[in-house]
């Protein structure tokens, strides 16, 4: 019989692998911003976002702040590494005010984060209660994060085309959050990994369903574009995620 530590130490690493995907995905939108030697129409906020949850992960990953979440630990700090590259990059060939832009922020974000880190390590000298100030915090911004794409379901339900939201990105996001919810539940049982991936388990399961009502009304569109002798302009749109953007 497989213990409960064996069960929730596999389930943590499919999650791993999992969000390691979701990091990964914004790749080839950077790499056709270094192609293009520019960002275009690209916006910085979902990275420079990600950059401050994934922080907060991290530090709520450590022994002593909340013990045995090596492996939330591990995940984000990889993540966080991704986003600082992707800043980089985005760094590198913005124009000056989008440059000023991500400096700002992160300088915000460093004295944010720097600030909770000092009082709930100084102030704090209980685990539980550490555990309890970052865990609140960690969860408020993945919940940002995980209904950030209310408004792209808003969208699916009023033009009844999936067109806005891929299926693909959908689909992991809804089994991101599934795994992890699972693992918060297996002894020792997470409260904080469980509140905010159980929120991003039924926000990807909603995804799911829309897609499944309105797919055909997607394809019957499809159908009726091909028959025109030329396409609307402007329409690749791109949708903003929590870890990226990605053009559709």
């Amino acid at each position: 019989m497989v213990s409960a530590a064996v069960a929730r130490n596999v389930i943590g690493i499919i999650g791993n692998v999992i969000s390691f995907l979701l990091f990964f995905s914004p790749a080839p939108t950077f790499y056709t911003i270094i192609k293009k030697k520019s960002v275009e129409e690209f916006k910085p906020d979902p990275y420079i976002a990600t950059v401050l949850n994934c922080a907060f992960w991290v530090f709520y990953g450590l022994p002593f702040v909340h013990p045995h979440s090596i492996l939330v630990l591990t995940i984000n700090s990889v993540g966080l590494g991704f986003e600082f590259i992707y800043l980089t990059i985005y760094y590198i060939y913005a124009p000056t005010k989008g440059r000023k832009k991500v400096l700002l922020f992160l300088f915000i974000e460093a004295i944010f984060f720097a600030v909770v880190a000092l009082v709930t390590l100084l102030a704090l000298h209980d685990i539980n209660r550490r555990s309890i100030v970052v865990g609140v915090l960690s969860d408020i911004f993945n919940v940002m994060m995980y209904i950030s794409p209310l408004t792209i379901m808003a969208k699916v339900i009023r033009t009844k085309s999936v067109k806005y939201m891929p299926f693909w990105l959908s689909l992991t996001n809804f089994l991101n959050g599934l795994c992890w919810t699972t693992y918060a539940l297996i002894n020792p049982f997470d409260l904080f990994v469980l509140i905010s991936n159980g929120i991003g388990a039924v926000s990807g399961l909603v995804q799911l369903i829309l897609y499944a009502c309105y797919c055909s009304c997607k394809e019957q569109k499809d159908e009726e574009g091909d028959d025109d002798t030329k396409p609307p302009s402007g329409s690749g749109v791109q949708l903003s995620t929590p870890n990226g953007k990605f053009a559709v």
